[in-house]
């Protein structure tokens, strides 16, 4: 019996009137990469559609979309969330008295930076800086801001000492700013309390270079020696 599938003049006939089926095309190596890289090409568009869904919207594509796809993405989404959800989980200024201090900042837990704000009423600086570092714990919603009127904290707090800024890592102090020339005076702006305290590493800035510009470094060590200098004669270095 002859072959179907077989290449002949006969079978071309057969073909032609109906007898026989057309004949399935050749699939080259060629053909089969391009159907490998049309799927791969199809499922990375799907994916990156599917990633910018929210859950309802998710909920929403059941009966146009794969349900394994989209049980896969709704996983992977929730995952994301409470991923995000455990990262960011401060957003604004905390106050805080002497009985709170060790468990909201030498306990605040692993990976947490704490910047706690020392300050008083009636001083034009502290005000300021609070009103910044609201805006700062709403953009960086995983750092632990706090403040703490001084005495309150730490009793007999110099005033000369204020605003001071305390910085925490894992229970740790890793920095320091003491006194107005650490924040150049009271017209310090949002964006240049932003980056000195950035530089601390606590949070990463979205500012590219110091606002003050590139001579403040000389002029800032200069007033934080001299403060030095006159804190080393002074009889109140208890606190």
């Amino acid at each position: 019996m002859q072959d179907p599938n077989e290449d002949t003049e006969w079978n071309d006939i057969l073909r032609k009137k109906g007898i026989l089926p057309p004949k399935e095309p050749e699939v080259t190596e060629e053909a089969l990469a391009e159907m490998l890289e049309q799927t791969i090409q199809e499922k990375q568009s799907t994916e990156a559609r599917l990633g910018k869904l929210s859950l309802d919207e998710l909920d929403e594509l059941e009966d146009d979309e794969d349900e394994a796809i989209l049980l896969e993405y709704r996983r992977k989404r929730i995952a994301e969330m409470k991923a995000e959800a455990a990262i960011s989980k401060f957003g604004e200024v905390g106050e805080i008295s002497a009985d709170d201090y060790v468990e909201k900042v030498n306990n605040a837990g692993p990976g947490v930076w704490v910047f706690l704000h020392l300050y008083k009423q009636g001083i034009p600086l502290c005000a300021l800086i609070n009103q910044y570092l609201s805006r700062l714990a709403a953009k960086y919603p995983q750092v632990k801001f706090l403040k703490s009127i001084s005495t309150t904290c730490i009793p007999n707090f110099p005033d000369r000492n204020l605003p001071t800024i305390f910085v925490y890592f894992e229970g740790q102090m890793k920095r320091q700013f003491i006194g107005t020339a650490e924040f150049g005076g009271d017209s310090l702006k949002y964006d240049e309390l932003e980056w000195i305290l950035s530089r601390t590493g606590g949070f990463k800035t979205d500012l590219e270079s110091d606002p003050r510009g590139p001579r403040i470094k000389d002029v800032m060590m200069n007033s934080v020696r001299g403060y030095k200098d006159e804190e080393s004669d002074s009889d109140e270095n208890d606190w």
